[in-house]
């Protein structure tokens, strides 16, 4: 643990609390894909299947079961509780797009053949691409509203300070994974153009917009 990967775990830690805020305030899920909070549910669960096997140390056991708690219940809350104010018509990405390819590439590239390695190995790479739907989204409506643009950013914010992280320990303990690096990689270059737009426009108060 290092002050890095304790930012990201925080950044990622708010993310989910101002999604679930946002939705149970409003009570409504204009704005957000249901179609991202499934791939990060099957992130988790993909990920977190060592619960059942290994222990690590209380505050990974407890970051865990939130996350597959949370994310369980954000797919509740849009598809069942509040479904009628869920954006069908615009949340229409192919998500089998990137669940097969994830899928593939796990059983290809992967530290070791086993259950679950392929499964960690197949929710990093399927997590680098799951905000696909919610940009989709986004770019597709034209704007976010300021809760959701603030979710994106803390969302964006803990997979950059994660590959912070991963710098660090490379400098400090020489360990690395390039599995995750790339991967990482990947994600934090897609939210750039978002992280430009919410400094420039949203923390000086305007609504967040993007072309259609």
């Amino acid at each position: 643990m290092n002050i890095f990967r304790l930012a990201g775990d925080l950044s990622h830690l708010l993310a989910i609390i101002v999604l679930l805020l946002k939705i149970w305030k409003t009570r409504s899920c204009a704005g957000i894909s249901g179609k991202s909070q499934i791939l990060f549910t099957v992130v988790y669960v993909a990920r977190y299947l060592d619960l059942f096997t290994t222990y690590i140390s209380l505050y990974n056991t407890v970051m865990k079961m939130f996350f597959l708690a949370a994310s369980g219940m954000t797919v509740y809350l849009m598809y069942v509780k509040f479904r009628a104010t869920y954006d069908h018509n615009h949340d229409s990405f192919r998500i089998e797009f990137l669940l097969i390819p994830a899928a593939i590439l796990a059983l290809l590239i992967n530290h070791s053949f086993t259950v679950l390695e392929i499964l960690w190995t197949f929710s990093i790479y399927l997590e680098s691409v799951a905000i696909l739907p919610q940009l989709f989204l986004v770019s597709k409506t034209g704007e976010a509203e300021t809760i959701t643009s603030h979710y994106l950013f803390a969302l964006g914010s803990y997979r950059a300070l994660y590959l912070i992280n991963w710098i660090y320990r490379y400098a400090t303990e020489g360990h690395y994974d390039w599995i995750a690096i790339i991967a990482g990689a990947v994600q934090t270059i897609l939210y750039c153009d978002f992280f430009y737009l919410y400094i420039t426009k949203v923390l000086k108060g305007k609504k967040l917009q993007l072309p259609a």
